[in-house]
C-alpha cells in the first residue's frame, strides 16, 4: 500500500519530456527578463498596496519592517530550493511535479490540491482588491458603480455623509459616526448582490491567457513597469518629505516595536510573527515562475534567475515602502484600504494620488494574470499524469495554451471573486502556500540524501541547513496564523484526499506503467 501511495516519477524521464516538441507541448517563448518580470508581476500587488498599512496598524507598528524581513528570509530559503528543482526538472507543474519526483504520488497530489488555495483563491482575493481600486478611480471621474454590483453577496454597506463613498458597516464605523453625532441608521444603506467588477476582471485576464503566453507576457511587462514606477515614485516622494521633517519621522517611529498588549499577535515580537504570516500573502508569486518552466527558452539557466531575481527586487521595495510609510504616517492611522495613497497625501504631492491608484490597478492586474496563468498549468500537468480528467490537459490547436483548464479556472475564480467576501481567504492562501514551501524544502533535502550525485544545473547552497531553515521559518509563520485558518486548511485537504482516492488513484498513469 505504501509503495502504491508513494510511487515516484523518474527525474530522468521528466527532464527528457520537458524538451519534447509537438502539438501536445507548451511553446517556449520566455527569456530571463520575462521570467523576472512575471515574478515581480505576481509578487507586487495586494501586499504592498493594502496589507502594509493594515498589518502595521494591527500587529507591529513601525516594526512591520521586521515582519517583511522575516517573511522575506523564509521566501529566500524556499526560493533557493525552488530554483534547484526548477533547473533540474523544468516541467510546468511546479511544486506538484517536484513532490512527485521526490516524495511520491500522494504527497504530489496534496501539493497540487493545496496550490489551488494559492493560485485560484489568491486570484479571486486579488480581483476583489482590484475592484476596490477601480471603483475608487472611476468615482474620481464621477462614474459611480452601484455598490450592489461591486461588493460580495450579503455585504452590508453605508454611504458616508457628504460623499459618494460606500463602506462596509462595522462596530468601529458605527462608534466613530456616533461620536460625530451621526446615527448610522439615518444614512443610505445597500446590500451587495454580486461583485461584477471583480468577475469582469477575471474574465478579461482569462481571455488574454487563452490567446497565448507571448501576448500575456507583453501585457505583464507593461503592467510591471507601471506599478514598479509608481512604487519608486512613492519612495522618492516619501524620502524627500522625511528629509525635511526628521522630527516627525522620529516621533512616528517611537516606539519602533510597540509593547505587547497581552495577547498573541497584539504588537511586541508575537505581533511581528503574526504579521509575517499575514503579509506572507505579499510575497506569493515568485514560485509561480516555476510553473512556466516548459515555456522558458533555457530553463536550467533562466529559472533560478527569474525566481531569485524577482524575490530580491520585491523584498528591497517592500522594506523601503514600509519603512517610509510608517515614518510619514503614524501606524494607528494606516488600517485603511489605500495606505499608500494616505502616505502620498501627507507629502502634499496630491497629484500622485491618482497615479498610485493607476499603479495599484496595473499591479493587481498583473498579479491576477500570473496566478490565473499558473493554476491551469498545474491542472495540465496533473491531467497528463492521470490524476485529473483528460480535459484539463487539452491544448488549444492554434495558441498552444491549456485553454480548457484556463477557461474552467477563470469561470470558477470569477464566481468566487464575485459572490463571496474573501476577508479570510488571504489567510487561507498564505497557509496553503507556506505548506507547499515546506514540502519543496523537504524534497530538496530528501533528494540530496537519496541521489547526491544527480546533475543539478543550480545547487541550493548549505544543504541541509537552508532547507531546514526554510521549513522552520515557514512552519513558524503558519503557527502564527489564526486557529480557524488551520481548520479551513484541514477541511480543504480532506476534500482533496477524497478526490484522490475516488478518481486520481484509479486513473494514475504511473500506477498503470508500474502495474500498481
Amino acid at each position: 500500500m505504501a509503495n502504491q501511495l508513494f510511487a515516484r516519477k523518474s527525474i530522468d524521464k521528466l527532464s527528457a519530456d520537458a524538451f519534447l516538441e509537438g502539438e501536445h507541448n507548451l511553446k517556449r517563448t520566455l527569456g530571463p527578463g520575462n521570467l523576472v518580470a512575471l515574478g515581480i508581476g505576481a509578487i507586487i500587488g495586494t501586499g504592498i498596496f493594502v496589507l502594509t498599512g493594515s498589518a502595521a496598524a494591527q500587529y507591529t507598528g513601525p516594526a512591520i519592517i521586521l515582519a517583511f524581513i522575516l517573511a522575506g528570509i523564509g521566501c529566500a530559503f524556499a526560493g533557493l530550493c525552488y530554483a534547484e528543482f526548477a533547473s533540474m526538472i523544468p516541467i510546468a507543474g511546479s511544486a506538484y511535479t517536484y513532490g512527485y519526483a521526490t516524495l511520491g504520488e500522494f504527497i504530489a497530489w496534496i501539493i497540487g490540491w493545496d496550490l489551488i488555495l494559492e493560485y485560484l483563491f489568491g486570484a479571486a482575493t486579488v480581483a476583489v482588491g482590484w475592484s476596490g481600486y477601480v471603483v475608487s478611480f472611476l468615482r474620481d471621474l464621477n462614474i459611480n458603480i452601484p455598490p450592489e454590483w461591486s461588493n460580495a453577496a450579503g455585504v452590508e454597506m453605508v454611504q458616508l455623509p457628504g460623499t459618494n463613498s460606500w463602506v462596509r458597516i462595522t462596530e468601529q464605523l458605527s462608534a466613530s459616526l456616533l461620536e460625530q453625532g451621526i446615527d448610522i441608521a439615518t444614512l443610505p444603506h445597500a446590500t451587495g448582490v454580486f461583485n461584477l467588477v471583480a468577475a469582469v476582471a477575471i474574465a478579461l485576464v482569462t481571455i488574454l491567457l487563452v490567446r497565448g503566453m507571448s501576448e500575456s507576457a507583453r501585457f505583464n511587462n507593461v503592467a510591471v513597469i507601471i506599478k514598479v514606477g509608481v512604487v519608486i515614485l512613492f519612495i522618492l516622494a516619501g524620502a524627500k518629505y522625511l528629509l525635511g521633517h526628521p522630527e516627525e519621522a522620529s516621533a512616528n517611529w517611537t516606539p519602533f516595536l510597540p509593547e505587547n498588549k497581552g495577547g498573541f499577535g497584539e504588537y511586541g515580537w508575537s505581533g511581528v510573527i503574526r504579521a509575517a504570516g499575514v503579509i506572507f500573502f505579499a510575497y506569493i508569486g515568485f514560485d509561480a515562475v516555476s510553473t512556466t518552466a516548459q515555456e522558458a527558452k533555457n530553463p536550467q539557466k533562466d529559472m533560478p534567475i527569474g525566481i531569485l531575481g524577482s524575490l530580491v527586487v520585491c523584498t528591497i521595495l517592500y522594506i523601503l515602502v514600509s519603512g517610509i510609510l510608517t515614518a510619514m504616517v503614524h501606524y494607528s492611522q494606516l488600517n485603511v484600504a489605500e495606505p499608500i495613497a494616505v502616505g502620498i497625501e501627507k507629502t502634499g504631492y496630491t497629484f500622485l494620488r491618482d497615479m498610485i491608484k493607476i499603479g495599484a490597478i496595473a499591479g493587481l492586474s498583473s498579479v491576477m494574470l500570473v496566478m490565473l496563468m499558473s493554476q491551469p498549468r498545474i491542472f495540465f500537468t496533473m491531467a497528463n499524469d492521470g490524476l485529473l480528467p483528460p480535459i484539463f490537459g487539452k491544448l488549444h490547436p492554434k495558441f498552444k495554451t491549456p485553454h480548457v483548464s484556463t477557461i474552467l479556472t477563470g469561470i470558477i475564480c470569477a464566481i468566487v471573486a464575485g459572490a463571496f467576501s474573501v476577508d479570510e481567504l488571504g489567510h487561507l492562501v498564505s497557509i496553503g502556500t507556506l505548506l507547499a514551501f515546506v514540502i519543496v524544502c523537504a524534497g530538496v533535502w530528501y533528494l540530496r540524501v537519496k541521489e547526491p550525485n544527480r546533475p543539478r544545473p543550480f545547487k541550493t547552497p548549505l544543504v541541509p541547513l537552508v532547507p531546514i531553515l526554510g521549513i522552520l521559518v515557514c512552519v513558524g509563520m503558519m503557527a502564527g496564523l489564526p486557529a480557524e485558518t488551520w481548520y479551513r486548511l484541514l477541511g480543504w485537504m480532506a476534500i482533496g484526499v477524497v478526490i484522490y482516492f475516488t478518481y486520481g488513484k484509479k486513473h494514475s498513469v504511473i500506477r498503470k506503467e508500474n502495474n500498481l
